[in-house]
């Protein structure tokens, strides 16, 4: 028998989740792409828009409906929720969307038992727990869009200020993806030279000062972005394009996704906790959590990142 065609649902049809729809049928990973949204006429216009955009694309079925609807798809993608606001921090949302994704869940593992979750809706950290503990599917088939997103800004901002390509930049942000998100300075590198070395030999200032700069940046990128146009959008949608072609094509890609991080894979002040640190993911999910070594700062402040999470989830408790 032929393979079944690969089928994407996306939950929430507002700014985010239209524009990673469009930004999949544009990848061609998908061969059938689903949109849920509580305002149904929302998403029926935003699927016959995006299927009048197929003809001049690869072949993709595009069509909106209800939760029963994610039924037989390789992966569900959350976006649902209220988005922040100027003012706001991620974790400012935690009591609305986590009632919005308790209503839901369930109801999507119960129509896709066998499908994977991916979740961008804020704060993704705890909602990504939230999201384990509703379905009550396997841990590791729930995944947090996490620190995908910080990270790409964290390589874009060290490629700016070096005058290099982003994508020779290898470096990471881990934790929240928010406010305590920890910039991984010690394994930075830009073609595997580290950071102070490649400096040196450019003749390129690059002391505390300039760290901190790139940090302050990466951190407030979103509430720079929110300030100008009210949301973002094209770079957390491309992102998740990123993760679902690791999943779809099962290829081991080592993203900084947000999964759930035992004692066990050896960061210290960390127990229990969803955020992001480099996982493996394939086809099954996060396949792997990888021991990134670091040092004495960035441990702790990856315990704090963790501690502020957890904090976060007891406010809104377990349901």
């Amino acid at each position: 028998m032929p393979a079944a065609p690969v089928r994407i649902a996306v939950v929430g049809a507002g700014h985010v989740g239209a524009t990673f729809a469009y930004a999949l049928l544009l990848s061609g990973l998908a061969a059938e792409v689903v949109l849920v949204d509580v305002d149904a006429e929302r998403a029926e216009g935003e699927a016959m828009d995006l299927g009048h955009a197929v003809p001049f694309m690869r072949p993709a079925r595009v069509v909106a409906g209800g939760i029963e609807e994610t039924a037989g798809s390789v992966l569900t993608v959350i976006t649902a929720g209220a988005g922040q606001k100027q003012g706001e921090t991620r974790l400012d949302l935690a009591g609305r969307n986590a009632a919005v994704v308790r209503e839901m869940v369930p109801r999507i593992a119960e129509h896709n038992p066998d499908g994977l979750i991916l979740v961008a809706t804020n704060p993704v950290d705890v909602l990504t727990r939230v999201v384990q503990e509703a379905s009550g599917l396997p841990r590791e088939r729930i995944i947090g869009s996490g620190t995908i997103l910080d990270t790409a800004r964290f390589r874009y901002l060290i490629g700016q200020h070096f005058a290099v390509d982003a994508r020779s930049v290898h470096a990471y942000m881990i934790g929240e993806h928010g406010d305590t998100g920890v910039p991984v300075w010690s394994s930075a590198s830009i073609g595997g030279v580290p950071l102070d070395a490649f400096a040196e030999r450019q003749g390129i200032a690059f002391d505390d000062a300039v760290r901190e700069r790139i940090l302050e940046e990466t951190r407030r990128a979103a509430y720079e972005v929110i300030q100008r146009k009210g949301a973002t959008y094209y770079a957390i949608a491309s992102g998740l394009v990123r993760v679902v072609e690791a999943i779809v094509r099962d290829q081991r890609t080592v993203l900084t996704v947000a999964a759930r991080v035992e004692r066990s894979h050896g960061y210290d002040g960390v127990a229990d906790t969803c955020l992001s640190v480099p996982c493996i993911v394939d086809r099954s999910g996060v396949s792997a959590v990888l021991p990134l070594q670091l040092d004495a700062t960035e441990a702790a402040m990856l315990a704090h990142s963790a501690s502020v999470l957890d904090e976060a989830y007891r406010k809104i408790g377990p349901e």
